[in-house]
């Protein structure tokens, strides 16, 4: 069972969301905007949270941003906006999916459990062994990564993007592989969501960027540079 956090101004949306989640198990809470979701997360803690783009007084954005400083919790982004301008701001701050409505209900569950799979966190001692590859340093057993000796910021997608692109060194990876192992599921169409998220983490990792290689036509492979 997870507790869930819905965020949106439908009822008619809450509603929908809240049947088939209780089905499945799942305890919801609804938040009406951005304000109240962000007030609920400092009070309460949550699995994840289902947050609408568009509600009055602060956005969907807006209350991702506040509510990833005050906690580390998994954002499923919902949003009648499908412009990659709007998946691409979503994926900068943290989000760990993003669904266009109009949506099935049964793919957001389905989503949503993997979501939740996989921030719990893992056990084991290989888990939590640090891994070195040329001047990328990573700490399975707090998620940070350190490139060149100083530490970069990487959203928990991001991260778990990077660990399997480390974990299949070498191979080359369709972007519907990455997908169904990042994301866990069979994503239907939108496999840019793999090119948005590389570019974001390209970024980010800096004078390591040229690990993640291009195979065009094809996706993309992890190479440790000399």
């Amino acid at each position: 069972m997870a507790k869930i956090l819905i965020v949106d101004d439908e009822p008619d949306i809450y509603q929908l969301i809240r049947r088939y989640a209780e089905h499945e198990g799942h305890e919801t809470t609804r938040a009406a905007d951005g304000v109240e979701a962000v007030a609920l997360c400092r009070e309460n803690d949550y699995d994840m949270i289902v947050m609408d783009v568009m509600m009055p007084d602060m956005d969907g954005f807006t209350a991702c941003k506040q509510i990833k400083k005050i906690k580390d919790i998994p954002v499923l982004m919902l949003s009648a906006r499908g412009e990659e301008y709007d998946k691409l701001l979503g994926f900068e701050i943290g989000i760990d999916d993003y669904m266009v409505k109009p949506f099935s209900p049964k793919e957001l569950m389905a989503r949503a459990h993997v979501i939740v799979d996989r921030h719990r966190p893992c056990a084991g001692p290989a888990a939590e062994q640090p891994i070195t590859l040329g001047a990328l340093w990573i700490d399975p057993l707090g998620r940070n990564v350190y490139v060149g000796g100083a530490k970069t910021e990487l959203t928990a997608k991001e991260y778990d993007l990077l660990l399997y692109f480390v974990q299949n060194k070498g191979i080359v990876l369709t972007r519907e592989a990455i997908l169904n192992a990042v994301w866990g599921y069979d994503y239907c169409g939108e496999e840019r969501t793999v090119d948005w998220q590389i570019k974001l983490l390209r970024a980010k990792l800096g004078a390591c960027r040229g690990c993640i290689v291009t195979m065009r036509g094809v996706g993309y492979k992890f190479e440790v540079e000399a």
